[in-house]
């Protein structure tokens, strides 16, 4: 492992216990490293993320991804990240739950392109579908979200790709909140939210669907 690996490893491991987050085995400190370096890479060419710093991106996209990733339910065996980008937080999810089958959807052809590579250098099997969420035609055990355009109406689309009894986690802020519940519809209920590191009110924002009863 190089030096600035090991330099990653460890930072992100300090930024984790400041957040009162466990840390992260050496396995998975090399393979967050090795995905900060290829976003690193990829977003001087392809506008994968603003923030562009180091503290930055691991502090608001890898802590605050890894603490959705362990607050998802334990039951959940798929999930849907909704909107991928850059691969938050559906790669996290896969390193760091890697009984989790995770499928990333992005429509944007360069973007999807970098989670196809993403997911051959950090070595998950994760699954890329390089189009929009709502033609996948499936439903998972969860969908996820993160900074995605016009975020209601997103909670709209993805709240039909949940199953029954299945699960919808967008992260948002608290001030947002209201308006992604009203987004989803009556058929979700809402558990207390999860506050996350990332500042500003982040919160993860957890509903479970409804099974329907036969009548």
């Amino acid at each position: 492992m190089s030096e600035d690996a090991q330099r990653i490893g460890s930072r992100l491991n300090t930024l984790l216990s400041e957040a009162g987050l466990g840390p992260l085995p050496a396995e998975l400190c090399d393979q967050f490293a090795a995905y900060y370096s290829l976003l690193i890479r990829w977003n001087a060419r392809v506008s994968l993320t603003a923030i562009g710093d180091e503290d930055g991106i691991l502090r608001r996209h890898f802590v605050e991804s890894i603490a959705c990733a362990r607050a998802l339910p334990a039951e959940v065996g798929t999930v849907l990240d909704f909107g991928s980008g850059a691969g938050f937080p559906g790669i996290p999810i896969a390193l760091c739950r890697p009984e989790i089958s995770v499928t990333l959807a992005e429509s944007q052809g360069k973007k999807a392109a970098f989670l196809q590579e993403a997911v051959r250098v950090v070595g998950i099997p994760a699954k890329v579908y390089a189009g929009r969420a709502e033609t996948l035609g499936q439903q998972f055990d969860c969908v996820t979200m993160r900074a995605v355009d016009r975020m209601p109406q997103a909670v709209r689309a993805a709240a039909k790709l949940v199953r029954p009894g299945g699960w919808l986690a967008p992260m948002t802020t608290v001030d947002e909140r209201e308006k992604l519940r009203a987004a989803a519809g009556a058929e979700f209920d809402w558990t207390e939210t999860v506050a996350l590191p990332g500042g500003e009110s982040r919160v993860l924002a957890l509903a479970q669907r409804k099974v329907s009863l036969p009548v």
